[in-house]
């Protein structure tokens, strides 16, 4: 299918730094192609203190939105003129669609690509209990979506000693403000990680323990933390499978990588764009 820029494109990109190492240039111009959208996405080196200016410029272009990655995300929400409730409670949006008039809306699609992901390997939040082990970026996309999406319990555990633990004690108590779910924080200790992940349907590693280069890091000691019937999920996509990942599909339990979550966020950021599907399976099969 012919892909050409034209005097009518619209324009769609990535703001933050570093970006030259991202993707999402290549699955979005990619799926514009197959779909043959008049779309054109690209990646600017932008930080914080250059972002109001960018923003202002591309909003005096016409262009049809951004993704935000580090260290943007937090500064981008007090741009935006509205923002989705996940957005809001996470005081974070990574994706941004600019209507005609101007209106900046501001969402999070990680949460939303991760519960993709589950839904894809057969597992629905809903109604189910999850332990979440990391309240970073990605740790909280995924909390303040799982409690969104009917969660009827959380366990989180983060250091008590997290840079984060300020922002995770206003999550938290704004989720249970506006749903029913019961959030529980607790400090890492073996003993109380083990007794909670047994009685969870879903553990899930937000950290970055496990990241290459140091691949062989885990914050689950041994597979008698696992229950046969317990979903594991790692947000890490590098390597595909991580030492929890590995341990986990030892011990009988259904275990997947970053991989499909990395996709899915991207998906929904796209359907946010141009109000259609992006051809996901095209994407995993030239990118994942």
């Amino acid at each position: 299918m012919g892909y050409e820029i034209t005097g009518r494109t619209k324009l769609i990109c990535l703001l933050g730094s570093p970006v030259g190492h991202s993707k999402s240039p290549m699955m979005h111009n990619e799926s514009f192609r197959e779909l043959g959208l008049d779309y054109c996405y690209m990646a600017f080196d932008v930080n914080e203190d250059t972002l109001e200016t960018a923003v202002d410029g591309l909003k005096a272009m016409g262009a049809r939105g951004m993704n935000m990655t580090m260290p943007c995300k937090n500064k981008i929400v007090k741009l935006c003129d509205k923002l989705s409730p996940a957005a809001e409670i996470c005081g974070a949006a990574n994706t941004v669609v600019i209507d005609e008039d101007g209106t900046m809306t501001g969402y999070t699609t990680d949460g939303a690509g991760f519960f993709t992901s589950c839904r894809e390997e057969g597992f629905e939040i809903s109604g189910k209990k999850m332990t979440l082990m990391g309240a970073g970026g990605a740790g909280t996309a995924i909390l303040v979506q799982a409690a969104l999406d009917g969660a009827s319990e959380i366990a989180l555990f983060t250091r008590s000693s997290s840079p984060f633990m300020s922002r995770t004690l206003r999550v938290v108590k704004q989720l249970k403000e506006r749903t029913s779910c019961k959030i529980t924080i607790y400090d890492y200790d073996d003993e109380t990680l083990k007794r909670e992940i047994h009685s969870s349907d879903l553990l899930v590693n937000g950290t970055n323990v496990g990241m290459a280069p140091n691949a062989e890091g885990c914050l689950i000691p041994d597979p008698s933390f696992f229950h046969p019937e317990l979903v594991v999920a790692d947000v890490i996509y590098n390597p595909l499978e991580t030492k929890m990942v590995k341990m986990a599909k030892e011990a009988g339990c259904k275990a997947f990588g970053g991989n499909s979550m990395l996709l899915y966020q991207g998906a929904e950021a796209f359907r946010l764009w141009t109000g259609v599907d992006m051809p996901v399976d095209l994407v995993r099969e030239k990118y994942f």
